[in-house]
């Protein structure tokens, strides 16, 4: 890889900008406020699952 190559990929625009980058994130954010008792309540209930069934586990020791 020689000098040529790393001045290319310096001047190449075709990355994602800024504007792109703050777009998804207002999407993401605003997902999250719309689903977040939903999310919540998905994640407790893993997290329950998980520790019902680490004690069944432990419990075969």
């Amino acid at each position: 890889m020689g000098k040529e190559f790393w001045a290319a990929l310096i001047k190449d625009e075709s990355g994602i900008g800024v504007v792109e980058i703050i777009l998804i994130l207002v999407v993401l954010i605003a997902l999250v406020l719309i689903f977040k008792e939903q999310i919540k309540q998905l994640v407790d209930d893993i997290f329950k699952n998980i520790q019902k069934n680490s004690n069944s586990v432990m419990d075969g020791y």
